[in-house]
């Protein structure tokens, strides 16, 4: 990373410390409590004191893997920075979870400072059509509002890996910027705050990766490690020169990464190819590029 962004991402962190510092020791907002909704269930917060024993809702069931592990250890990292995680249970059973973070330590390709950015929300099985979703969501509002921040954001895609942008028009959030398949969503407090935007030079950051294949990552999903197995498996089986790439900080995905999701990408000969697992259309996809 050159120095000028080094000395752009140091003074965010100073600007930003305070307010993280303010929010945390706010009885309030304690990132440790646990929110009695109704007999029903409860919202869990998750922090550096209670990670390890309540997880962070994926792959729960696997704790001892690759991508658990290097999730656990990367959320260690991101507390500091102002991350939370919320996780919905219906007695002893989770079903829904969201992640975000202050909008300058984002780990996906948008410009969003002093909103919170939601990385992840997600309800499965019976949690579903309960309206825990918006409950979820009012968890982060809430906090974006004591923080005193602009708003609440998220990056949303019609295909895999992230939330639909439904949830998020039904809770009053706008559209505000698009990079097909993605759609910025933004709930504002202020009519007058600025608006968070996406970059505008995706093929420009996905010809620096050059000739062959290659995998860009980071931890920020426990899946990805299987996702990237896909790729490097196939790429070695039809004799494809193929390489990983993995992103450390949020500024370096947001300064770096080709897609607005951030934190996984495959990019082939400068071009992005997909952002998520690979599946028969992304296989296939592939094969006829490399004139399989």
């Amino acid at each position: 990373m050159s120095s000028l962004l080094l000395e752009k991402s140091q003074k965010e962190k100073w600007v930003l410390a305070d307010r993280v510092s303010q929010v945390c020791q706010n009885p309030t907002v304690e990132s440790k409590r646990v929110i009695q909704m109704s007999d029903e269930f409860k919202i869990v917060s998750v922090d550096a004191d209670n990670v390890d024993a309540e997880g962070f809702f994926c792959y729960k069931s696997k704790p001892k893997s690759v991508g658990y592990q290097q999730k656990l250890s990367w959320l260690k990292q991101r507390f500091a920075e102002g991350m939370r995680i919320k996780i919905l249970y219906e007695g002893q059973r989770s079903v829904g979870f969201v992640e975000y973070i202050p909008g300058e330590f984002a780990w996906r390709a948008v410009e969003a400072p002093n909103y919170l950015l939601i990385h992840c929300i997600w309800v499965v099985g019976r949690g579903k059509k309960k309206g825990y979703g918006s409950r979820l969501l009012d968890e982060c509002v809430e906090d974006a509002r004591e923080m005193q921040a602009h708003g609440v954001a998220m990056v949303t895609s019609s295909r895999h890996w992230l939330a639909g942008k439904k949830l998020f028009l039904r809770n009053g959030f706008e559209v505000v910027d698009q990079a097909p398949p993605f759609e910025l969503l933004v709930k504002r407090f202020d009519d007058d705050a600025p608006l968070p935007a996406f970059p505008q030079d995706w093929e420009e950051r996905a010809s620096r990766y050059g000739a062959g294949l290659t995998v860009i990552h980071a931890d920020q999903c426990p899946y990805i490690n299987d996702a990237i197995k896909q790729y490097m498996e196939l790429a070695e089986e039809r004799g494809v020169e193929a390489r990983m790439v993995k992103l450390t900080s949020g500024r370096e995905i947001q300064d770096t990464a080709p897609s607005p999701y951030g934190v996984f990408n495959v990019v082939y000969d400068g071009r992005l190819v997909t952002y998520h697992y690979m599946g028969k259309r992304e296989k296939q996809a592939l094969i006829k590029l490399w004139g399989g």
